[in-house]
């Protein structure tokens, strides 16, 4: 039942006029259409920041709290990275692609960043490296400038989106679980949406 508010109960809504629900996951069009206007306005820091989101599947804590020698040896970005969740204290491992490694390598040599330093260092002198918040505007712009709605998107668009092609393109539950870290695979097919999306699926095919 869809709750009313009267005169003399005038509290708001917590969500009106917000969407709610699991955030989208990006679909391969839309993560070029974002790197690409990354690259052309020479974003360094961001396109690197957006590159290894995706490859890392990482919660937003995870990711903004990376240090160098967390994925490079040396000056040498790795192909495959294993860290700590902060939030399941379980090890979790990622693939490194060959862009995500040049985008990397350039931005720690621009930045001048060396192996005991976080990988995005904060701007300001508060914090040591970028703040979640800081993080989650940053998510929002990329999704504004594709001209999406940012409402609809969120830092968990960036750990869903490799997932969810994944999933779509295998159907390797199994798979995308140990890549998200996740301790129960039914916590995999509610993250995803699977039972939602491939039920949708079925019915868009099926005529009567």
């Amino acid at each position: 039942m869809q709750a009313t508010f009267t005169s003399s109960n005038p509290t708001r809504p917590w969500n009106k006029n917000k969407l709610v629900g699991q955030k989208a996951p990006l679909k391969l069009k839309e993560i070029w259409g974002i790197r690409i206007r990354l690259q052309l306005s020479h974003q360094i820091r961001n396109l690197a920041l957006f590159n290894l989101a995706i490859d890392s599947k990482l919660r937003g804590c995870d990711l903004i709290s990376l240090r160098v020698a967390d994925v490079a040896l040396g000056s040498a970005v790795l192909s495959r990275a294993i860290v700590m969740q902060r939030k399941t204290l379980r090890p979790v491992q990622f693939e490194i692609t060959e862009q995500t490694r040049c985008s990397l390598e350039e931005w720690a040599k621009k930045a001048n960043l060396q192996s005991s330093h976080f990988l995005f260092p904060s701007r300001t002198t508060s914090s040591s490296h970028i703040s979640t918040r800081q993080y989650a505007r940053i998510v929002k712009s990329w999704i504004a400038s594709i001209g999406l709605n940012p409402e609809a998107y969120g830092t968990h668009t960036m750990r869903r989106t490799k997932a969810t092609l994944i999933y779509r393109r295998t159907k390797n539950l199994r798979a995308v679980q140990l890549l998200l870290g996740h301790t129960k695979l039914e916590s995999t097919v509610r993250y995803l949406g699977i039972e939602v999306d491939d039920a949708l699926e079925i019915a868009e095919q099926t005529e009567v």
